[in-house]
């Protein structure tokens, strides 16, 4: 009798986690199915905007199918793989326009980047016990890091760019960047760790304990 249920133990355990996996490849399925039915309908509306594509580039539907498998790209451990960001620029040529975009979407990025980072610190800062005014220097710090975080990103490919044209003699460019989410995290606490020592008074493996977390 004791080998018997031991057997119907294991029998509904392993059913379980058969329906389980099965469960997440559904899940998964159904998710890529609904970006690749979304980048279709963007797609369509971009085109009806008057955007197009740069000139030998994949074609409109291809390049924002990609940006959509990114935006819903998971990690290991089911947390998002990337970071995105969207710009826009308008100038009288593509290369200028191109360049402001860029630009405002490192910004946008560096921005939720940031976010991340001081919600990291944040919860970090009551565990080490830190003074008032360390934690408003640590504060401080972390808003502050939004220029220093885009340009320690350096330059980032993006998934798209498209272009239309604005009155008669401009040009607008739109771009979509995607950085990866621990790489980020990794350049941004690297970008203000010599800040929090420095302004801290803090040995390494205490800047370490503030700046440890993410994903």
């Amino acid at each position: 009798m004791k080998t018997i249920t031991t057997l119907l133990i294991c029998v509904f355990f392993t059913g379980s986690l058969a329906f389980s996996q099965m469960s997440d490849k559904e899940l998964k399925k159904e998710l890529k199915d609904k970006a690749l039915k979304e980048a279709r309908k963007e797609a369509k509306n971009l085109k009806k905007q008057g955007w197009m594509t740069m000139p030998g580039e994949l074609p409109m539907e291809k390049m924002v199918e990609n940006a959509w498998m990114k935006k819903v790209a998971e990690d290991e451990n089911g947390n998002a793989k990337y970071i995105t960001a969207d710009g826009n620029g308008v100038a009288q040529t593509k290369t200028v326009a191109e360049a402001q975009a860029l630009e405002f979407a490192k910004l946008q990025l560096a921005g939720t980047i940031e976010t991340k980072i001081a919600s990291i610190v944040n919860g970090n800062i009551a565990n080490e016990q830190l003074s008032t005014e360390d934690a408003s220097s640590v504060t401080q710090i972390v808003q502050s890091s939004k220029n220093i975080i885009a340009q320690e990103l350096g330059y980032v490919n993006p998934a798209f760019k498209l272009y239309r044209m604005v009155g008669d003699k401009n040009v607008e460019v739109q771009i979509r960047i995607f950085y990866d989410t621990k790489q980020s995290l990794t350049i941004a606490k690297r970008a203000i760790r010599s800040d929090l020592k420095e302004r801290l008074k803090k040995t390494d493996e205490e800047v370490d304990k503030l700046l440890a977390g993410g994903l």
